[in-house]
């Protein structure tokens, strides 16, 4: 049975058992916040229990990294749009201990691409386009940095109301456990 297969397989029956009337919300954040965090698989369940949301209560934007790389790419477009759209108030950054984009090699990137096919003639169409995957496939010293890193962004961000609070936080990816790396109240640009 392949995944794929499994998944509906899974979605059948829990539609037949009504299952999803738990979790039955509208599209608006219930405590007026959006969480930009890490795409790492141990913070699907972790961070939601460790915070204390249930579904509903929150935007949840998830990367490589929690790392906004781009002011203008697609993580920046959703924390602005809950702000604007959805009535979120406050954003805060969840780092993790233990993130694989610590001290993440480009290099190595690259070399498994090659190794799964991809050419050197695309590498070098993407190089002189002005694609600078070394700066793209690049992650951060330490866990904090990168927090610090993306709060900056995205609180010095022109299209971000000023009245709106960047936090940045540490999650222990073991137990839960969080650290204030930035409050944001009070820090107006």
């Amino acid at each position: 049975m392949t995944i794929l297969s499994e998944i509906f397989e899974h979605n059948r029956t829990f539609i037949e058992r009504k299952e999803y009337e738990a979790f039955r919300t509208d599209q608006f954040p219930n405590k007026k916040l959006v969480v930009l965090t890490c795409m790492d698989t141990r913070l699907v369940e972790l961070l939601p229990r460790a915070m204390g949301f249930r579904n509903g209560d929150v935007k949840l934007v998830k990367n490589a990294g929690a790392i906004v790389s781009h002011p203008f790419g697609s993580v920046m477009r959703s924390i602005l749009l809950a702000i604007y759209m959805l009535h979120a108030e406050e954003v805060v950054v969840v780092g993790h201990t233990g993130c694989g984009m610590m001290g993440l090699s480009c290099d190595r990137v690259l070399d498994k691409a090659r190794e799964r096919g991809v050419s050197e003639d695309v590498m070098s169409t993407l190089r002189h386009s002005g694609i600078d995957l070394k700066k793209w496939f690049t992650g951060f010293e330490t866990v904090e940095d990168g927090v610090r890193e993306s709060v900056g962004v995205i609180r010095n961000h022109p299209l971000l109301p000023r009245e709106v609070p960047v936090h940045g936080m540490l999650m222990d990816s073991e137990s839960g456990g969080l650290k204030l790396i930035v409050e944001g109240y009070g820090k107006g640009r």
